[in-house]
């Protein structure tokens, strides 16, 4: 969330809501500077000039004073007072070891009673806090939207298409991972508390018979799509196959044609909100995240689907937790008669927790 958003809740926190008009309070940036001359007994600082006062000050703690109004201190301290850590890093100069600064030497010493006192916090330079204070006044959304943009949604860059904000994978109850293949489209609902909700597979045997007629493709995904649970997020895997290879060239047809009516039938909508609710997450990437890469090919992950199921039975927190009357079903579909026929099944499983690990671990 940005400063922005968060600024008139911590103008509530204290005793006093401030009713300054963040609209009236356009501050050009401040440039100040001072020079420094060296007495017998001390150094003393002078020369102070500003631009916007047209007055000179002694020390760079008095031209902090002079530089705002009353009302405008009391809105700056009343932020740097009440808001967390967390809160203090929207704001760009704060990121880092500085909101770790504000935050301890509140902890330490108490609320900051002036302006001037946030010139003892560790890593706080005159200029630094002038152009906090001057940020904490003006915030620039266009400017606050587009770095929030570069700084939360790279990580889901990496792993998942399109992109989103990270906002939104921090206020997800479930998903649903979805993994379709030449014959069975398979998923695996999964909460945050990466709890699996349901998980089964549907047989589409009227895939890849014959010609691609779109008739039998919609209403083979659309009978599969019906039976899906509702979700916040639907994952579908990102199959690597190369269009360029002429010999698998029906399969990736395939593929992608599935991969395009599933977008469509579970995104209802997309046109009215423009939100994304169909995301794309690499085959490769889970593989990797599971360590069943062998150079470019991805291996079986059943034996580590096998050893989740066992651990949810045998263990007190186990990586995925499993309703406990389904367990034995479960178990019995991955027997060495039948697991040849799950596949897809298991992979659905596998790349919903590694979403939840690889992305939504992250945010917190």
């Amino acid at each position: 969330m940005s400063f922005s958003a968060w600024l008139p809740s911590l103008l509530r926190r204290g005793r006093y809501f401030f009713h300054v008009p963040l609209g009236s309070c356009q501050l050009q940036p401040l440039h100040h500077s001072w020079c420094q001359k060296k007495s017998t007994s001390a150094v003393q600082q002078n020369c102070v000039n500003s631009p916007t006062t047209n007055q000179t000050f002694k020390t760079p703690e008095d031209a902090l004073s002079n530089l705002y109004s009353s009302e405008q201190q009391a809105v700056i301290l009343q932020v740097l007072n009440t808001a967390s850590e967390r809160e203090l890093s929207t704001i760009k100069l704060l990121r880092g070891r500085k909101s770790v600064s504000i935050i301890k030497h509140r902890e330490k010493y108490g609320p900051f009673q002036n302006l001037q006192s946030l010139l003892n916090v560790p890593l706080f330079q005159y200029k630094t806090t002038v152009k906090v204070c001057n940020f904490i006044l003006n915030p620039s959304e266009k400017g606050d939207r587009r770095e929030r943009k570069i700084q939360d949604t790279r990580p889901a860059m990496r792993f998942i298409k399109p992109e989103i904000e990270r906002e939104r994978l921090e206020t997800l109850d479930s998903i649903v991972s979805v993994v379709f293949g030449t014959r069975k489209i398979a998923w695996a609902h999964v909460d945050r508390n990466l709890a699996v909700h349901d998980w089964q597979q549907e047989e589409c045997g009227r895939f890849m018979k014959g010609t691609y007629i779109p008739a039998v493709y919609l209403e083979e995904i659309s009978s599969v799509v019906s039976k899906i649970p509702e979700a916040d997020l639907y994952i579908l895997e990102k199959n690597g196959l190369s269009a360029q290879n002429t010999n698998l060239f029906p399969i990736t047809l395939h593929l992608r044609t599935v991969e395009a009516m599933l977008y469509a039938l579970l995104q209802e909508t997309f046109m009215q909100d423009g939100q994304h609710k169909v995301l794309s997450m690499a085959r490769s990437t889970v593989g990797k995240h599971f360590g069943l890469m062998v150079g470019d090919s991805r291996t079986s992950g059943m034996d580590l689907v096998k050893q989740f199921l066992l651990q949810s039975v045998t263990q007190e927190q186990p990586r995925l937790s499993f309703p406990r009357n389904k367990v034995v079903c479960y178990r019995n579909l991955f027997s060495s008669v039948t697991q040849n026929r799950v596949e897809e099944m298991c992979d659905s499983l596998l790349q919903a927790l590694a979403f939840y690990e690889l992305l939504l671990n992250n945010t917190t």
